[in-house]
């Protein structure tokens, strides 16, 4: 029988020498990683010292990314599995001394046995420090727009090239509304009036500020210049489709390459589904539509995988002739039929809500005898109900198998209260107050939230009465959130309870 002590003596020397053995390993595969990144890689293989150039990745003149050896040791990969214990359990690695023959001798003589006590205070303080590095915690990367699929809202925001202006409406953003995104539209036709030359100026004000506040930004892009219409087309002067998708495909590439990492989604057009936005020679046609979504999806994320591309939203509407207009939900039918839910990541909706609630379906709208505008209640119709209109939408999305969510990138309510005038058929806008208003945008906040179909919603819309002097006649303004004088509407404060800017309520 061995005394316990020649136990713990070959036990300790049977550690040691296991540990030595994986430290030369380590220093072995650490001196021949050493002398492969500086030999092989600094010469290209060579014995000139000259970089071999041919054997770097061609990384293109828009990827400026540092080049880094493919086979580099990764001593990360080296096996440094804990040495187990005799209880089977693992041990933290650390280095022992080997107990010595005087240690032995006093063990035996009965007095105290201070190798397995050193052991076991350097085996607690291994443990102490691989827990302290397993608690430290790991940095979560920012998730790219595409990924984050949280409920968001944001609002439109029109441009201005002047920068303190600009300034401003990005302060109403953050710090008052409390919101993480912006919508902006962009002309292509005013940014490219001619092939090849462009104006970038209020977009290079505009998304530079826009980036300086942290916000995230979805332009929402239509509206072909002269030069890329369809031959034949004597509509010029209303908006219409390019003749080649691609060029189309061509301008976002050169636009997203120019603001790397500063658009975060692009809605491709804009109410295709009403002549006066599709003025095309093959009149209102999802099936083109479609194919230049397509050949747009491939564009952005050629550019840029994380972004969010948005098809073009569109115009609840009661008329379906076919000719002037399709009804909306006629035409998400001839989309989905089309393939527009394999190539976007999100359908685009509208609903500018009229004078009703945001949770009143079409059909079961209780009267109002003192609302000046009848619609909703003497001809009932969808296009007239927010509720009606987004669920009506989704519902169609999840009968064809998908889970694609809604975009809204404009929806709002219009009130007059305080402009002194009502623009031409927009008498509904009469019967909304302001405090109604903030009300309606509260409710429709709360209900997508629920919904859990709808991804980004954006408010229609900040600045527009400030921009236009508040003129009553134009029929953006009644939905401004800005007032005349400069006064935030009381939805501001309904929008800014929800705090996007902080993480939520």
């Amino acid at each position: 029988m061995h005394s316990s002590a020649t136990l713990r003596q070959r036990q300790i020397r049977g550690f040691v020498i296991a540990w030595l053995g994986i430290t030369l390993l380590i220093g072995a595969l650490t001196f021949a990683g050493i002398y492969y990144a500086t030999g092989l890689i600094n010469n290209g293989g060579s014995d000139d010292g000259q970089v071999n150039v041919a054997a770097l990745p061609n990384t293109g003149p828009d990827e400026a990314e540092e080049v880094a050896p493919e086979d580099e040791l990764d001593l990360n990969a080296i096996d440094a599995t804990p040495v187990p214990t005799a209880a089977g359990q693992p041990a933290a690695v650390a280095m022992v001394p080997a107990e010595s023959d005087s240690a032995s001798a006093a063990s035996e003589a009965g007095e105290p046995d201070a190798a397995p006590l050193a052991a076991s205070e350097a085996e607690a303080q291994s443990e102490a420090f691989l827990l302290q590095q397993t608690a430290t915690a790991v940095p979560t990367p920012t998730p790219l727009p595409v990924n984050d699929d949280g409920f968001q809202v944001g609002v439109q925001v029109q441009g201005n090239a002047d920068p303190e202006v600009y300034s401003i409406w990005m302060s109403e953003v953050t710090d008052k509304l409390r919101l993480n995104w912006i919508k902006q539209q962009v002309r292509w036709d005013q940014i490219e009036p001619q092939q090849g030359q462009y104006d970038w100026g209020m977009l290079d004000v505009t998304l530079e500020l826009a980036a300086e506040r942290d916000l995230k930004v979805m332009l929402s892009v239509l509206t072909t210049p002269d030069w890329a219409r369809e031959p034949g087309n004597q509509r010029l002067a209303e908006v219409g489709p390019p003749a080649d998708p691609a060029v189309f495909a061509s301008f976002l590439t050169t636009l997203l390459r120019r603001y790397p990492g500063q658009v975060h989604a692009v809605e491709v057009w804009n109410e295709m589904n009403i002549d006066r936005e599709w003025a095309s020679i093959y009149g209102l046609s999802a099936e083109r539509y479609v194919e230049m979504l397509r050949a747009a999806y491939q564009a952005i994320k050629a550019v840029d995988p994380g972004i969010i591309v948005i098809s073009g939203a569109l115009s609840p509407t009661g008329l379906n002739d076919g000719v002037r207009a399709y009804d909306d939900f006629v035409y998400m039918d001839l989309l989905i039929q089309a393939g527009v839910l394999e190539t976007t990541d999100c359908v685009g909706a509208h609903h500018n809500g009229y004078n009703i609630g945001p949770n009143v379906p079409w059909n079961s709208v209780p009267n109002d005898p003192n609302a000046r505008f009848r619609g909703p209640f003497d001809n009932p119709h969808h296009s007239w109900s927010f509720y009606s209109t987004l669920n009506g939408y989704a519902q169609r999305i999840q009968q064809a198998g998908s889970d694609i969510p809604l975009c809204i990138t404009e929806f709002g309510w219009a009130s007059t209260e305080g402009l002194g005038g009502t623009p031409q058929n927009f008498e509904f806008a009469d019967d909304n107050t302001l405090e109604e208003q903030a009300a309606f945008f509260r409710e429709a906040i709360e209900l997508m939230d629920e919904w859990d179909f709808v991804w980004l919603a954006f408010i229609w819309n900040l600045n527009y009465g400030a921009q236009t002097g508040w003129d009553p006649t134009n029929d953006n303004v009644p939905y401004s959130l800005l007032r005349p004088n400069w006064a935030p509407a009381p939805a501001y404060e309904a929008i800014a309870s929800f705090d996007f800017r902080g993480g939520g309520e």
